[in-house]
């Protein structure tokens, strides 16, 4: 801790102006440093020569066009401090690296075995991601997992789940901790792909209804999420359906019966989700129909929630595309003044919103991280 006022603070609040520029323009040499933090040029030098020495920029290029020597660039390592992202699918494990910069890296997939453990599943997940990306292992402090289950932080308990075999009910976190000493985040896949989809749209109050072979649905309101006393809001697969939905499916149960993977087998006619999925698009009888199911689970989701808007995201969304979301809100306008979307976070939400959260992380560590030692003010 240092007194508020004195050189040492001054020089700590510069290098962390300092990083945040690098952060948001990428690479900058001294004299463009100096123009973007309002400094001078040996003052801006200062900056990047204590941020050089606490490993956090390095080199990175040279500036070019400019009358003169060329001048050294210097960006935010990569290395520095990472995290992983994880998503824990029934039939696969995805991982990414997530580094400082929120730079694109390769998305690690890998099967699922049958003898696993929170343990054995997130290992494997870090060092697939780490080969991917060509970084070191070492350099990773921070892992966000995202289960298709409800979970709550404060006990350390898992629920609404089945595609976690080996997974304690209660201490999955803890277990993997204390085996890769890292920090560990676990979260629902629906609650990230919503961040997700928040952060490439912008869009604050809204429900985000995941349509896969599971539902569930993601809560914001005002920009936060809404996990519930124990972690479970959103957990709509399980509501049974209304009597109308007797004339479409009399069968149905609940509403993963009617628009999970149980309803779209039986509705395209086919063995499997996956064939399901690949027979949907351009199919306008079958996405009417299935417009149908779904404005019955947005009407329940609505009566609850009342949501400014309500966006489509999941496998099934992503396949039926814009014409989907159009037929359901045609359906949906009968009843309720509420606009429906189609999800614009792309094909690994939950992996996008686990990085959104790596990348806030890491930076507030890291600049947390930079204070200036005293006596080195110059």
């Amino acid at each position: 801790m240092t007194t508020t006022g004195t050189p040492t603070w001054l020089a700590t609040q510069n290098d962390r102006t300092a990083f945040r520029l690098l952060l948001t323009h990428g690479p900058l040499s001294r004299s463009q440093l100096g123009e973007l933090s309002g400094m001078s040029k040996p003052t801006a030098g200062q900056m990047i020569a204590r941020l050089e020495r606490a490993g956090l920029i390095s080199p990175a290029g040279e500036v070019t066009g400019a009358r003169g020597p060329n001048a050294t660039s210097y960006g935010v390592r990569t290395d520095s401090l990472t995290g992983v992202a994880i998503s824990m699918l029934e039939d696969a494990i995805e991982a990414v690296l997530v580094d400082p910069t929120d730079a694109v890296h390769p998305v690690a997939v890998l099967p699922t075995g049958t003898d696993r453990t929170p343990v054995s599943d997130v290992t494997e997940a870090v060092v697939a991601a780490c080969a991917a990306a060509g970084v070191r292992r070492d350099s990773v402090s921070l892992l966000v997992i995202g289960v298709q289950a409800a979970f709550d932080a404060e006990s350390d308990r898992l629920s609404f789940t089945d595609t976690l075999p080996g997974w304690p009910d209660r201490g999955a976190r803890a277990l993997i901790e204390q085996a890769t000493g890292l920090t560990v985040i676990i979260e629902n896949d629906v609650n990230l792909a919503t961040l997700a989809e928040g952060a490439a749209t912008g869009l604050v109050d809204f429900a985000y209804l995941w349509l896969g072979e599971g539902l569930g649905a993601g809560l914001d309101t005002g920009g936060h999420l809404q996990r519930g006393a124990s972690g479970s809001a959103g957990e709509i697969g399980y509501l049974e359906v209304p009597r109308s939905a007797l004339a479409i499916d009399p069968d149905a149960f609940d509403f993963t019966d009617l628009v999970g993977w149980p309803g779209m087998t039986a509705l395209l006619g086919c063995g499997t989700f996956a064939e399901a999925l690949a027979a949907l698009p351009g199919n306008d009888e079958a996405l009417e129909s299935l417009a149908e199911r779904i404005a019955l689970l947005v009407e329940a989701l609505a009566a609850v929630v009342d949501p400014a808007r309500v966006v489509l995201g999941g496998p099934t969304a992503l396949v039926g595309g814009e014409r989907l979301a159009e037929l359901v809100q045609a359906r949906v306008a009968t009843r309720r003044d509420l606009p429906v979307l189609a999800g614009r976070a792309g094909s690994h939400p939950v992996l996008l919103g686990a990085r959104r959260l790596l990348v806030e992380s890491i930076r507030e560590r890291l600049e947390d991280a930079i204070v200036a030692p005293a006596g080195k003010e110059d």
